[in-house]
């Protein structure tokens, strides 16, 4: 058996195309303040050897600074990256990791505990096919730990793995491990968590992360990166459910014009029959290129069939208008097209969500105006209980209504998460302010148009107005 570098120095493609076939899992890791997350993740990539030697000797350095684990190495410090996190000892932004191990890659998100950075984690989430989520033996699940789990389970992670971390402070007992376990699985069955799955565990000390523990004799299940690495995650979608956001017209000169973007589910071959939305033009594929296909033995850059995630451009038989922004889809297999939603929204931003004011809805490669009509109800994610609100405030969840200035191809997020979600952009800041999940695809309504208009001209009139008045040196206008 050769190391991981003997593999590299004796032959560097054959070690990347190993890489290259090798499946993709990403996972988070979530859960309350102090629970262990950065810490977990630190040991997980030490124990597994993932660890640089120029990395290891500033980790080393940075701990004597801080002092946080007396003589010992603070795992943490190997994922909180920021000054700020390190002087605190707290998680703030998400940081990304990645590792590989024999079987696959791994890509972390180490999601921040404390309320404020709610938003961060739910960014962390987002892209996420399991969930680590930690608890702290001595206490228990906590406020924070009921609301990450919520937010798990309201963005669709099937597979979520329950680490009651720090049981070298309870004396490795069974017992509490049990008492634990039986407290969640509860609250997994009010959320509908499809599957759970629970290890006891050291992050600090290593027991059951990468090596099972001798302290532990009375758990005989896997280790957390033996469970990671042997784990079925179905990824799987129907071919029919082809959905290519267009994100750019390529048009380099007369005689040729694609539409480029990256597909987002199902296959596409060419002849296939595909129709435009929202338009609803249909058409042809007459060829797919796909740029990866460039080697040096092979210039031939046409390919039959694309599937999810590839960087295509299609051509089309026949000269049909397509624009950035709209969506190519098989003609047998096509989502509902409308201006009404009915969305699942996180509020993301300090200044509250006004009902009736006009935002920029981003979702995939399409920025429209909308707005919120209504909220239907906020959800206490303490108590899961429904909450009749009039606005939402930061890190609030609630059903909305929401109606946007023109109709567009929309799946629910259950079925496709990225043509089923979208953010919420702040027309005056640029900030994003919100991320939604489509539930359900209402019939098209015909007032909200011209409703969402009226309001956007009302602002633009008010804002050249406050123009002219205090910068009359200013000749231009808003548009």
């Amino acid at each position: 058996m050769h190391t991981k570098n003997e593999k590299i120095s004796l032959d560097i493609e054959a070690y990347l195309k190993e890489h290259e076939n090798k499946d993709m899992l990403r996972f988070l890791t979530c859960g309350s303040v102090d629970d262990g997350k950065s810490t977990l993740i630190g040991r997980m990539l030490y124990d597994a050897k993932m660890v640089l030697d120029d990395q290891l000797a500033s980790v080393k350095s940075e701990s004597k600074k801080y002092g946080t684990t007396g003589q010992e190495i603070d795992m943490a410090l190997l994922v909180d990256g920021l000054q700020s996190e390190r002087e605190q000892g707290i998680t703030i932004d998400v940081a990304y990791r990645f590792f590989a191990t024999q079987k696959r890659k791994f890509i972390i998100a180490d999601t921040p505990g404390h309320e404020q950075y709610t938003r961060n984690m739910v960014t962390g989430a987002s892209t996420a096919d399991v969930a680590v989520i930690l608890i702290d033996a001595r206490k228990g699940i906590l406020t924070q730990t009921r609301r990450h789990s919520f937010i798990v389970s309201l963005l669709g992670i099937e597979h979520v793995i329950v680490a009651i971390n720090k049981m070298d402070l309870v004396d490795f007992s069974e017992e509490t491990f049990k008492k634990i376990k039986e407290e969640y699985s509860k609250l997994a069955s009010i959320l509908k968590i499809q599957k759970s799955y629970y290890i006891p565990l050291s992050a600090l000390n290593g027991d059951n992360v990468v090596e099972k523990s001798e302290n532990m004799p009375w758990y005989r299940g896997k280790t957390l990166l033996n469970l990671l690495d042997s784990m079925e995650i179905s990824k799987a979608q129907k071919e029919e459910d082809f959905r290519f956001p267009v994100q750019y017209v390529n048009r380099p000169n007369l005689d040729f014009r694609g539409f480029c973007g990256t597909v987002s589910s199902g296959v596409v071959h060419v002849g296939d029959a595909v129709t435009v939305l929202p338009s609803g033009k249909t058409t042809t594929v007459k060829s797919i290129i796909n740029a990866g296909d460039i080697t040096e033995a092979k210039r031939d850059i046409t390919t039959r069939k694309a599937s999810a995630s590839m960087a295509i451009t299609i051509t089309t038989e026949d000269e049909v208008d397509i624009s950035r922004g709209d969506m190519i889809v098989h003609t047998k297999s096509m989502p509902r097209v409308s201006n009404s939603l009915k969305v699942m929204l996180v509020w993301m931003d300090e200044t509250a969500m006004e009902i009736g004011k006009s935002y920029d809805i981003k979702r995939a490669t399409s920025v429209i105006t909308g707005a919120f009509e209504h909220i239907n109800y906020k959800v206490d994610v303490n108590s899961y209980e429904r909450v009749e609100v009039t606005c939402l405030e930061l890190n609030d969840i609630a059903s909305c209504k929401m109606l946007l200035s023109q109709p567009i191809a929309a799946d629910k997020y259950k079925e496709n998460r990225l043509t089923g979600s979208f953010i919420v952009i702040d027309k005056i800041s640029n900030k994003s302010v919100g991320a939604g999940m489509i539930v359900d695809v209402s019939r098209r309504d015909g007032e909200s148009s011209a409703i969402i208009k009226r309001k956007y001209s009302d602002a633009e009139k008010a804002l050249n107005l406050y123009i002219r008045e205090h910068f009359p040196e200013w000749e231009c206008k808003v548009i």
